[in-house]
């Protein structure tokens, strides 16, 4: 297959994990993918699913397994003539129930170790041990082409059903961000960077965004943007957050001050080893905008006086923090200040598509709000 159509192929999140638990039991899917974008988590999606309420979730990282001693011993037979392999209880084999069988990175397993599980994969079994029935066997990998040293052996192919992951789109990243309490600033530049949401192949023009990873480039960033790594700088810039609200408790804090510096240096550090120098700066221009926007407790008390951010990044990032912070002594007032004329119909689009994402945590507070009610159905286009 010619790389630039890999993709054509590829599915998303969702429609892989109802496959896998459609045909898991007689198929063996191998799910190749982009690194960082949520192939890992597929074993705890599928764990969620009322279908495999009873069964037990197995997870083998093959990047620790070196040879076919790690799934396999060798032991005497009960006749002291012969010998029998014994299965590492890893592998679940002894269970008497169903399983939900994982084998992550296995392109990345030695060839040794990858044919001491292809009995497993084909017909969910190894010597005289059998899984349960309705045991779900599935495998993730990386893209070949990214080389990061994944490799698929033909005859292990041909026994499984090799499927494409596909990076998911801005809007299913958000929702899941907004489920996951995932930072702000990291809504709000997910938002304004449509194209993080691409894998490289997607692109003919090598390095066109250099924040991203690709192994085509000369000169790659150590770090680059992936759904792993701006989950991992939520936690860098609620770590600031964190910081900056205990200088505040004791009375240390400054705007503007040696402190702040201080921490904004090590929040703009930390950022370029999570995602790369390019997105972090990007991100630290988001930041440095929060200026522009008012408090929670601006708007609550003063919906009508309360400062309206200029630019539409700024305004993105308050609607970011807002979906996050949401209870029902901001539902009223919030309503209020974002019908103001100085907001775009695109500002109240923004808003009202998050609180639809699936599974938004605060719905029942903002939804039960009158003013909200009105606004949705006169604005049911906007979610067309």
């Amino acid at each position: 297959m010619q790389l630039n159509t890999v993709m054509q192929y590829a599915d998303s999140h969702d429609d892989l994990i109802e496959d896998i638990a459609d045909l898991g039991h007689e198929i063996s899917l191998i799910i190749q993918g982009p690194m960082g974008w949520g192939k890992s988590a597929m074993l705890h999606t599928l764990g969620k699913m009322p279908k495999f309420e009873s069964h037990t979730l197995v997870y083998i990282d093959c990047t620790t397994k070196s040879d076919s001693g790690d799934f396999f011993m060798i032991k005497y037979g009960e006749d002291g003539k012969t010998f029998v392999t014994v299965p590492h209880e890893e592998l679940g084999l002894h269970l008497e129930g169903p399983v939900v069988l994982m084998f992550d990175e296995i392109g990345k397993m030695p060839r040794s170790a990858f044919n001491a599980v292809l009995r497993i994969l084909y017909e969910r079994k190894s010597g005289m041990m059998s899984l349960h029935p309705d045991s779900v066997v599935f495998a993730t990998t990386n893209l070949a082409a990214e080389g990061l040293g994944d490799l698929l052996p033909p005859h292990g192919i041909n026994r499984c059903q090799v499927r494409t992951y596909k990076v998911p789109t801005k809007m299913e990243w958000l929702s899941w961000a907004v489920r996951n309490s995932v930072h702000p600033f990291l809504m709000s530049y997910a938002n304004q960077n449509d194209h993080i949401f691409s894998c490289f192949l997607d692109h003919e023009e090598i390095g066109k965004y250099p924040e991203l990873y690709d192994p085509r480039a000369v000169n790659k960033p150590v770090a680059c943007v992936t759904g792993r790594s701006m989950e991992n700088a939520s936690h860098v810039f609620h770590a600031y957050d964190r910081r900056i609200k205990a200088a505040m408790d004791v009375g240390t804090y400054q705007q503007g001050g040696d402190l702040e510096k201080k921490y904004q240096r090590v929040l703009l550090n930390g950022l370029v080893g999570t995602v790369g120098p390019v997105a972090a700066n990007n991100m630290m221009t988001y930041f440095k905008m929060q200026g522009e926007i008012p408090t929670r407790d601006e708007i609550v008390q003063n919906p009508m006086g309360a400062p309206i951010p200029k630019s539409g990044a700024a305004r993105c990032l308050l609607i970011s923090r807002t979906l996050s912070d949401m209870d029902r002594e901001l539902a009223e007032p919030w309503m209020t200040y974002l019908m103001r004329k100085d907001f775009t119909k695109v500002d109240q689009a923004l808003f009202g598509m998050g609180t639809r994402v699936k599974g938004y945590p605060k719905l029942r507070e903002v939804s039960g709000n009158a003013q909200y009610q009105k606004w949705a159905e006169a604005n049911s286009h906007l979610f067309g």
